[in-house]
């Protein structure tokens, strides 16, 4: 099933919903970062988180960041999510790798750590980008940005993520987020029917294993509620927006002197994006070119 994200509203709109495919996207994300199981299942995770996030925003051009810092040997995650439904992330140590947890699953809880925070960045295109941030609560992701929704920006909300892989790679990945509006959050037997729905799966990858789709996620959970899946499918991927021309704009932030020993020690510069892996290079030409123009600027 191709990697994609579908909307849906319930109880007359008092119901947000929207679900994601993101198996082929955490399987490119785990070949360019060379991930370990652990670190796949904790990026794959966030991707997916971020790309929930992105979807309720508005403006053309709106994204998402995500970063989730803890005290765990996994160290950071970075992720950058956009509403036109491309993603890119890393994780700052991608070969850690730690043995199944007491369910059998991915550790991520320990690889993440249980101590840290969780900072959220809204840019929505125009004026000051929203931010917030809060404490972890257990590190398996979900959990901690599920955390955030509510005590950050108070909308009841159950976010399901996660991530299946083996030996051949990402089989599964993907998630869910369904929140309730202020209009119906009135309603306690609607929020508590809607928590014991949610407790009730066992994972999002088993359903996607299962053979269901998105819209078949929907129906079970909210078909009785007035759901009305909005039509549109829109395609996500893992996509980042580095070039070898931002790269040399990169290398102007650097001295004279500093241009001038990468041509004479290095023979030229190479510059790695953490985003997506992908490596450049700076000929000495190009940095011969770079040095003028900035000799040229400071006359």
């Amino acid at each position: 099933m191709a990697d994609q994200l579908i909307r849906a509203t319930a109880a007359d709109g008092g119901i947000r919903a929207v679900s994601t495919i993101t198996t082929r996207l955490t399987e490119d994300a785990r070949q360019r970062h060379k991930l370990s199981y652990v670190a796949t299942a904790a990026l794959g995770r966030t991707m997916a988180s971020g790309l929930l996030f992105a979807s309720s925003m508005k403006r053309r051009g709106s994204r998402v960041n995500i970063r989730i810092k803890g005290d765990g040997p996994l160290g950071g995650i970075l992720v950058d999510a956009g509403l036109d439904g491309t993603v890119r992330g890393y994780v700052e140590h991608p070969d850690v790798e730690l043995p199944p947890n007491a369910q059998g699953k991915f550790d991520v809880g320990r690889a993440v750590g249980k101590n840290g925070y969780v900072y959220v960045i809204r840019d929505v295109g125009y004026g000051y980008p929203y931010s917030s941030t809060v404490e972890l609560v257990s590190g398996e992701i979900g959990d901690d940005l599920t955390h955030y929704l509510i005590s950050s920006e108070q909308t009841p909300s159950a976010l399901m993520v996660g991530v299946f892989a083996d030996g051949s790679g990402v089989t599964a990945a993907g998630g869910l987020l369904i929140q309730v509006m202020p209009k119906a959050a009135r309603d306690e037997s609607l929020v508590e029917l809607l928590e014991s729905r949610f407790a009730s799966l066992k994972g999002f990858t088993p359903l996607l294993q299962a053979g269901n789709s998105l819209q078949d996620i929907f129906e079970q959970l909210l078909g009785d509620l007035g759901l009305e899946i909005l039509p549109e499918v829109q395609m996500v991927r893992f996509h980042c927006g580095c070039s070898h021309d931002r790269v040399l704009r990169a290398l102007k932030l650097f001295s004279p002197m500093e241009l001038q020993d990468m041509i004479e020690t290095d023979k030229g510069a190479e510059a790695t994006c953490e985003f997506c892996g992908s490596v450049y290079q700076a000929s000495q030409e190009e940095l011969r070119e770079l040095l003028v123009e900035l000799e040229e600027k400071a006359e």
